[in-house]
């Protein structure tokens, strides 16, 4: 089974604009949190992180748009997950070397970061789960 779609139904291409379209906001919104692309947030590990989110934020846009699909959702599925998580951890019991959020749950960037992460996951999980499903043979793809 190939990544690559073949004609792509309308649904569908909307739902991988939007995917796209939801990944870019993550990065932008976490380049505007940590100051700009060229700043690194300390404690260094983090501002790692964060370079590594919005890299694979953008990637998993490009992989949407240009239509490897399965990776493209799997991908916009961790971009989803990991600030979640990143954001939990930071506000509950906070990070190694990094307690400046702790408690600090209703940041406006932050709720922000999780509408837009929260959309993204739910749009993802289930593209993910129909890619895995064996396709049926079409008229045009006479695969058994």
């Amino acid at each position: 089974m190939s990544h690559r779609t073949a004609p792509v139904p309308g649904s569908a291409w909307v739902a991988r604009w939007v995917g796209a379209l939801l990944s870019l906001a993550v990065a932008a919104i976490h380049v505007v949190d940590q100051g700009g692309i060229t700043v690194t947030r300390d404690p260094y590990y983090l501002g790692v992180a964060y370079h590594v989110l919005e890299i694979a934020a953008v990637v998993a846009a490009a992989l949407l748009l240009v239509g490897f699909v399965r990776p493209g959702w799997l991908l916009a599925a961790g971009v989803a997950v990991g600030p979640l998580l990143g954001y939990i951890l930071s506000r509950g019991p906070g990070l190694p070397d990094y307690g400046d959020d702790i408690g600090n749950w209703t940041e406006p960037l932050g709720l922000l970061s999780l509408a837009v992460e929260g959309a993204l996951l739910l749009l993802s999980v289930p593209l993910i789960a129909r890619s895995l499903r064996p396709r049926s043979p079409t008229p045009e793809d006479p695969r058994p």
